[in-house]
């Protein structure tokens, strides 16, 4: 008798395609904050996953971004000349290589979310926009620790700029992470009615890496354009990869050995219209996410 009690004194909540509505404040990020908790629960899930029963654990966030940077290092820096032109070649191929590894693993991680907690979202309601958030979450751990390494290989090679250009950190950082957001949870909803969206999704960050000056200079493309008589809207075009401006606002902010003509004019009013763009997508694709979740259990 006591438990009717306890649930006729529960206020009454509405769960339709767009979600919980229980009347409290905040919407959506609200409903989201309130569930914080689990929020971190499926982060501590997600990084304690990856290396369960391995001998190494947590070393492998180090090791595996260090051993691909050294092959890009050696193959295309040093035996196809890559770093010819460019001093301190590492920590600019690290600089570049660090924010395309966190962006590359907000995807992946993102795409493959709602699909990967299958079991969660059939059974239970939760705010299906928790599992990209998650993702996110251990996305942001491995940056963290690979960010160490490149500040510490920066500080030994004195190869950090001045301390004013290191603010060049902050909007670059936040501009990918409003793309990288947005992205990803277009990705996932998607995900779960097609599936070859996750195999997609290789080959089109596979193609974005290269895309980006990170194992190259951005100066290299526009020497191309040049010599090829190649018209400018193309330099544009390759600039409007936002991936391609928060690179070079990180060579800003982590490569001390650049001057202002290894850099494009303008690069900061750059990232703040990529950054209100990629608001504007953040919102058009919330909207699509929220259309199509109603039917994720059915999908699954």
């Amino acid at each position: 008798m006591d438990r009717f009690t306890r649930l006729a004194a529960e206020p009454f909540t509405t769960i339709d395609s767009r979600g919980q509505r229980d009347g409290g404040r905040g919407g959506k990020l609200g409903e989201l904050y309130r569930r914080r908790e689990l929020l971190m629960l499926l982060i501590r899930r997600d990084l304690q996953a990856r290396y369960r029963d391995s001998f190494l654990g947590f070393l492998w966030t180090v090791i595996r971004p260090l051993v691909q940077f050294l092959v890009y290092y050696v193959v295309l820096g040093q035996l196809l000349g890559a770093a010819r032109g460019i001093d301190n070649f590492a920590i600019y191929l690290f600089a570049g290589f660090t924010l395309y590894t966190f962006f590359a693993d907000v995807i992946f991680g993102a795409t493959g979310s709602i699909i990967g907690n299958a079991g969660l979202v059939k059974k239970i309601y939760l705010p299906r926009e928790i599992f990209p958030l998650g993702s996110i979450g251990a996305a942001a751990f491995m940056f963290v620790v690979q960010l160490g390494v490149l500040l510490v290989a920066a500080i030994l090679l004195n190869a950090l700029p001045a301390p004013v250009q290191m603010l060049w950190f902050f909007p670059s950082l936040g501009m990918v992470m409003i793309w990288a957001l947005a992205t990803g949870l277009l990705l996932s909803a998607l995900n779960v009615y097609l599936r070859d969206i996750q195999y997609l999704t290789e080959v089109v960050m596979m193609l974005a890496m290269w895309a980006s000056p990170i194992v190259y200079s951005w100066t290299m493309v526009k020497d191309v354009i040049a010599t090829y008589s190649l018209p400018g809207w193309l330099l544009e075009l390759y600039l409007a990869n936002p991936l391609t401006v928060g690179v070079m606002g990180f060579h800003r902010a982590f490569w001390g050995s650049g001057t202002a003509a290894d850099y494009p004019p303008n690069l900061g009013l750059r990232m703040i219209i990529m950054s209100a763009v990629g608001l504007a997508f953040l919102w058009i694709a919330h909207r699509a996410f929220t259309r199509m979740q109603g039917n994720f259990a059915q999908e699954l």
